[in-house]
């Protein structure tokens, strides 16, 4: 399975109007293939949307935006507000929960590292053992690498009831050393980025 990660730079004030016309066009797209979810930003870059999707494989994600397309129920009505689109092609981590619907409150944190070129199977190599004493805390929503897009990134994504839960949890998991994974020789983080967002009304992840 792979997951495709949509991140649009909003202009100010439309992220109400982008989110309607979501809301409007989604009963049709979802007839072809779910929703994993859908949020707008709070703390980061703001005026962003980040929505997710899940695939079978390329090929029939191709397939799906294309019949989409063809059925004239996708993309919505947002063209005139969007000023940047990026998208990454997502692969799970054999331990990711993998967006799966849930409510969890209203803040997701989207946490993106950077490595050096060939790093990545080291790092789901420390995460494995580190992660069920971690997730005992605060749930995991996601956690992968990426494929097409940027590359050598890992993203992980977790979910709060809010940033008062999320300082409280963090700060447990650190003081009792339960937090992060240690870090395997020769691996590099070269980049960190972190984004809290708050999800729609309508978002399977909630």
């Amino acid at each position: 399975m792979i997951f495709e990660m949509r991140t649009y730079l909003m202009k100010p004030g439309t992220i109400p109007q982008v989110e309607e016309a979501f809301a409007t066009a989604l009963p049709g797209r979802l007839k072809l293939s779910p929703l994993a979810g859908f949020w707008r930003t709070e703390v980061g870059t703001l005026n962003q949307i980040i929505h997710v999707w899940p695939y079978e494989s390329t090929a029939e994600r191709d397939r799906i935006r294309a019949e989409a397309v063809a059925a004239k129920v996708w993309p919505p009505k947002i063209a005139d507000f969007v000023l940047e689109m990026e998208a990454k092609i997502l692969h799970p981590a054999p331990f990711s929960p993998n967006f799966q619907p849930a409510e969890h409150g209203t803040c997701y944190e989207f946490r993106t590292y950077t490595y050096n070129v060939g790093a990545i199977p080291k790092v789901i190599a420390n995460w494995g053992p580190k992660l069920p004493a971690r997730t005992a805390i605060s749930p995991l929503i996601f956690a992968g690498f990426t494929e097409i897009g940027p590359l050598n990134q890992w993203v992980h994504v977790w979910a709060y009831k809010n940033m008062g839960e999320r300082e409280r949890l963090r700060a447990q998991a650190m003081s009792t050393g339960v937090w992060p994974p240690p870090r395997a020789e020769g691996v590099v983080m070269q980049r960190m980025q972190n984004t809290f967002a708050v999800p729609a009304a309508f978002s399977p992840l909630r």
